[in-house]
């Protein structure tokens, strides 16, 4: 029990209290003590705590905001706490009928501090956020306030939010609730004016408040914030919407709440002359390509509505979103975020983690061709198509409007048509196969364009959402690089492929220093060119050391396991005897350990041993380094070897027991068959919904099909998992033949779904029982 006395001291050291107290309704009991309170908390906290009540409830807000991401552009919103949400609003209105006393959602308007356009607004937000929430608790049975991912179909689907062309229904919910949200970001900020006109959160007589008004550029000076004196510039002068934010770039000047509101009543004034406008469009520029934090004002120009209308086709990318479990961000944040990336690449902020771009950046003949690009690489997303080549034709069309010449203009395109070329070529295919980076090379032709795309690949992949980048991603995307760069400099290839092995065995020699010469040669002549080739020094060395201490232990399997640190990756070889399915065998270890292989190559001695290399990750995209696990890994290893690992019925439990996020997703698998991709081998790639052994099921499909795999590359965007396997048939040649490249493509498609061919044994002896043999 508390008295009203204990009541309003506590509201007066808690502000949640405070604003339970602020909320209080009679329901039962005495009336004159209800009462009692009410005059007290009146005299003793709201009439001498105005301003502390503001700063707590804005700081409470900006905390929150803090734990939920502080964007409100995340893909998996929380709608009651997140940027934008419900609490926003109530924040608002906490502060309003703190201050004011108002009790109604109009009363704003009576008492000066919404217009009736913005009360519309605040309306419909609260309405749509609310019928959001009760929608999704109803869903799920339960109080939860994120819209996950499992939940916004079904939620687009009962709110009767259909597809349309290059949209799909819950896209287009998700869309229409990043509009509300942004509705919401500008209510708090016309409040926050409103406030701070009425000296509400600061002393009335401030010394800031008689010194003399500054301008830069026709543009006042308010504390540390552009303004206008009122909206008559911005409707005379439509153009003024776009400078103020080149001035505010220049100055480091936050933009006045009240130039935001004038601004949003008067987007519509930014028409075609305005576009096309000179001035206008070299303020944009001057904000998009500076290395100094253009992210801020960029972001500020979308927020207030100005961006979109400037450039229309970027008005189609706000606050869209893509329904998968790869991207963490709307469509025009992930762009306004690489933006950013770029500039603190060229700041030599992130010289560490991108050593390469940050050499390469100073060396470019036109930097605003790499930020241009990095602007409308994904600007036509949700348009239906391949957004590459869309977006190819928005740069051909807005550059020259942007002031590029026509070469830049080209160079542009071309990047964007391009800019998934670079990470499909180093995540998807083997570096070691020369042809490659033989056919790389034919597709960018010059070594600026190298630079560029490297660059533009590194910002792209970084401003997905975090956890995405990784050093082995950096580190494949490197060896392309100075591969490629090879090529496209010197025309041709600097050193042969004899070349090449002889330097790579020189340098084994020396780090094997301690071995007697009859060994070390012993070792290299094991071991064929394409070991060599495709394999780096470090690997060479662990990989020897392995093989020795293996055969001098008479061990039947050598595991040896390192971390990786600097490319988030965890290097697994095994050294053992070489027999049918031993991939899949490896496979199956490594999924019965929870990890992720992302890179297999297998390599054969001469005298019939198998070598087998892989780069593996845990679930998070870390490497997989809990000593306890690795020991498990290890033991397991060695089963699956030996063929005493039950991996299926293990990973039938693993799967059963994993109740995912992306079952909500459905991806339509697609096997591609291709000759042309390697001199060598057969290029196989397959696509298909992540899951819990995917790879197992795989690669023991293509083991019963008797094909040998020598080389595997897997990646994952989000719910999509893409393996890509190097393949030759039990003679070493190409699989050839348009019956059994249709029947890898039909079994491949089978196994994605967990449905696996008989192996050639099990046809074999079924065979043998149908003709009366045992």
């Amino acid at each position: 029990m508390r008295s009203p006395v204990d009541c309003v001291r506590m509201a007066r050291e808690d502000v949640s209290v405070n604003t339970s107290l602020l909320e209080r309704r009679m329901l039962a009991g005495d009336q004159a003590l209800y009462e009692e309170l009410g005059r007290l908390y009146q005299s003793s906290v709201r009439e001498v705590r105005g301003h502390q009540f503001v700063d707590e409830k804005l700081a409470e807000r900006d905390a929150r905001h803090d734990r939920m991401g502080d964007s409100r552009y995340v893909v998996e919103p929380n709608l009651k706490d997140g940027k934008g949400g419900l609490r926003d609003l109530h924040t608002l209105f906490w502060i309003t009928r703190f201050l004011y006393d108002v009790h109604l959602p109009k009363d704003l308007v009576a008492e000066g501090i919404l217009e009736e356009d913005e009360l519309k607004t605040f309306k419909k937000a609260e309405s749509f956020l609310w019928t959001v929430r009760v929608s999704l608790h109803f869903l799920v049975g339960r109080a939860q306030e994120r819209l996950t991912f499992d939940v916004q179909l079904e939620l687009a689907n009962r709110l009767n939010y259909r597809d349309h062309p290059g949209l799909s229904g819950v896209e287009r919910f998700m869309k229409h609730y990043f509009l509300v949200a942004k509705q919401v970001g500008d209510l708090t900020r016309v409040v926050c004016a409103v406030l701070e006109a009425r000296h509400q959160k600061n002393t009335l007589f401030s010394l800031a408040n008689w010194r003399p008004r500054r301008s830069i550029r026709g543009f006042r000076v308010d504390g540390e914030r552009l303004t206008v004196r009122n909206e008559q510039m911005f409707i005379d002068e439509p153009r003024k919407m776009v400078e103020i934010f080149a001035v505010a770039h220049e100055t480091g000047y936050d933009i006045h709440p009240n130039a935001l509101r004038y601004m949003g009543r008067h987007l519509g004034l930014i028409d075609r002359d305005v576009r096309h406008d000179f001035a206008a469009n070299k303020a944009f520029m001057d904000v998009l390509t500076s290395a100094n934090h253009p992210e801020i004002n960029l972001r500020r120009m979308n927020e207030a509505g100005v961006f979109g209308k400037f450039v229309p086709d970027f008005g189609r990318i706000v606050a869209q979103m893509q329904y998968d479990m790869y991207h963490h961000y709307t469509v025009d944040e992930h762009s306004i975020h690489a933006l950013g990336l770029l500039a603190r690449i060229e700041r030599g902020e992130l010289k560490d983690e991108h050593p390469l771009s940050t050499d390469l950046i100073g060396k470019l003949v036109s930097r605003r061709v790499l930020y241009m690009a990095v602007f409308l690489h994904d600007i036509a997303k949700g348009r239906g198509g391949d957004h590459s080549r869309i977006g190819e034709r928005v740069a051909r069309k807005l550059c020259p409007r942007m002031g590029l010449t026509p070469s830049e203009t080209d160079l542009v395109a071309w990047l964007v048509r391009w800019h998934l070329l670079m990470s499909q070529t180093a995540f998807k295919r083997d570096l070691a196969d020369r042809k490659t980076v033989l056919d790389f090379c034919e597709a960018v032709k010059s070594p600026e364009r190298l630079k560029l795309l490297l660059i533009l690949t590194v910002v792209d992949i970084r401003a997905v959402g975090p956890g995405v980048w990784n050093g082995w991603k950096g580190q494949l995307l490197r060896d392309l690089y100075e591969q490629a760069e090879e090529v496209l400099v010197a025309g041709h290839a600097v050193s042969g492929r004899r070349d090449r092995v002889d330097g790579k065995k020189k340098d084994l020699a020396g780090r094997l220093a301690d071995w007697p010469e009859r060994d070390r040669d012993s070792h290299m002549g094991r071991l064929h060119d394409s070991y060599w080739i495709s394999e780096d020094g470090d690997t060479h060395e662990h990989n020897a050391r392995l093989i020795r201490k293996t055969e001098q232990a008479g061990e039947e399997v050598g595991v040896m396991v390192s971390v990786n640190a600097f490319q988030d990756m965890t290097e697994v070889s095994v050294f053992t005897r070489d027999r049918p399915g031993l991939f899949a065998r490896l496979s199956g270890a490594f999924a019965v350990a929870g990890a992720n292989v992302m890179d297999g190559k297998i390599h054969t001695t001469s005298d019939g041993k198998a070598l087998d290399n892989f780069r593996i990750q845990s679930p998070d995209g870390s490497a997989y380094s809990d000593p306890r696990k690795l020991a498990e890994l290890e033991q397991s290893i060695r089963r699956a070897v030996v063929n005493k690992l039950p991996a299926e019925e293990k990973l039938k439990r693993k799967s059963d027991g994993i109740k995912s996020r992306t079952a909500v997703f459905k991806v339509e698998p697609l096997v591609i068959v291709d000759n042309r991709a390697s001199n060598r081998a057969t290029v196989i790639e397959v696509n298909a919904r992540d899951r819990v052994g995917l790879l197992y099921d795989l690669t023991r499909a293509l083991s019963r099909m008797r094909l040998s795999i020598f080389s595997a590359h897997v990646a994952t965007y989000g719910e999509r998992a893409v393996d890509v396997f190097y393949v030759q048939d039990l003679e070493g040649q190409k699989i050839i033949g348009s019956q059994r490249i249709a029947n890898i493509e039909r079994k491949l498609m089978a196994a994605t779904k967990g449905q696996l061919p008989l192996s050639h044994d099990v046809r074999r002896k079924g065979g043998q029982l149908a003709h009366g043999r045992s």
